[in-house]
């Protein structure tokens, strides 16, 4: 089952063999590739000319030309629909406000300091564990407000390291 938004109108589409239930009612469907971006699409004996212009996996969101006409499609699927329906869905997570330590080790190098501003992805402290660098970056963009890491200072795991 899948959930399809087009233009802020949503949908529930589930497929039942070669058939297709489009919001509980059941439709005539057929979906025919032109090319890798293109498709033919007949529903209820009504031809519809398709193109895929972007896609957005991370967001589960396409672009689609129909009959010349652009539209925004966002998609979940049975797995994105659950984790919602439970209240864990990526989007509603608040960012994390600290950096603990993933495993033990040594602290190698501190590559930021308080007060510093550092975006999504940024190197903040090399951690050697099990004769291994690793880099540790940051999850969020934001300002840091307290390293709680030494340099040459063993860590447990989990320990706080950095707060923004």
């Amino acid at each position: 089952m899948y959930s399809v938004s087009i233009n802020e109108e949503n949908f529930s589409i589930e497929q039942q063999g070669d058939d297709f239930l489009i919001n509980g009612e059941l439709a005539s469907l057929s979906i025919t590739a032109i090319n890798d971006r293109r498709f033919q699409v007949i529903k209820d004996q009504q031809a519809y000319e398709v193109e895929l212009l972007s896609k957005v996996p991370e967001e589960n969101k396409i672009t689609l030309k129909i009959n010349n006409k652009t539209v925004e499609v966002g998609i979940k699927d049975k797995m994105a629909l659950l984790l919602e329906k439970l209240g864990m869905n990526g989007s509603v997570a608040p960012a994390s406000a600290e950096v603990r330590a993933p495993m033990p080790g040594l602290i190698l190098e501190i590559q930021v300091k308080v007060g510093e501003e550092v975006t999504v992805g940024q190197p903040l402290l090399i951690l050697e564990a099990m004769k291994m660098e690793n880099i540790i970056k940051s999850p969020q963009s934001g300002t840091i407000s307290s390293i709680l890491a030494t340099k040459g200072n063993s860590v447990e795991k989990n320990q706080l390291l950095v707060q923004f």
